[in-house]
């Protein structure tokens, strides 16, 4: 077993990686929103029970043990997402902390289970990767909205910004999962992007074009 910290810092290294080769130090304090001190301590600790490796300066990976917890974490958390969302009928910006929460029950049988019982998603609500029970995980080629050229089109599968307040806005906007987007527009004046919905018409700002992730 293992402490809700040592997950929550196998999960916060494991979301680095999927960025970039290691995770410093201060990434790792800016992700959990801790001191640098703080973290030091935690990685000798997790290199200690043999699920990082760590160096000092050098940066941490995971062990192959460390990245089957994590993994293990992802596909809970993102599975509970999937229930409050399409089963208790909470809205995508709801969900969060409370699968942060529901993330750390230990029992693989129920999570087993509610991944039967949702149908085995292969995405969360956000457009996320579902890892299966033997930890693989079936990565979209996603592409921001800004990189769409005039005219070109595609449907929006993912966020990298998971923050509440982005979510709602594109709740607002209707610029949700599974909507087809065709930029008309591209202004250099007012660094905008001007979008074609299914419904409508609109002009987003390129940081918002940024952070949605569109399926070609």
């Amino acid at each position: 077993m293992h402490s809700f910290t040592e997950e929550n810092y196998l999960k916060a290294i494991y979301h680095l990686l999927v960025r970039r080769q290691s995770a410093t130090t201060n990434d790792i304090a800016a992700s959990l929103g801790t001191k640098a001190a703080s973290v030091t301590d935690m990685l000798k600790k997790l290199s200690d029970k043999k699920l990082i490796h760590y160096a000092r300066y050098q940066g941490v990976t995971l062990t192959t043990n460390g990245e089957s917890i994590a993994l293990g974490i992802v596909r809970k958390h993102r599975l509970w997402e999937c229930f409050l969302v399409e089963k208790l009928n909470f809205k995508w910006d709801e969900v969060h902390d409370m699968a942060e929460e529901l993330e750390h029950i230990s029992s693989a049988k129920l999570i087993d289970r509610l991944d039967e019982f949702m149908g085995c998603p292969a995405y969360d609500p956000h457009g996320d990767p579902i890892p299966n029970n033997k930890g693989q995980i079936i990565n979209q080629q996603l592409q921001p909205a800004l990189q769409l050229s005039k005219h070109q089109s595609g449907i929006i599968a993912g966020v990298a910004d998971h923050s509440p307040a982005f979510l709602q806005y594109l709740e607002k906007t209707q610029l949700i999962i599974g909507e087809t987007i065709t930029v008309t527009d591209l202004s250099d004046y007012d660094i905008s992007v001007s979008l074609k919905t299914t419904n409508k018409e609109m002009n987003i700002s390129r940081e918002v074009a940024k952070n949605i992730l569109i399926a070609i």
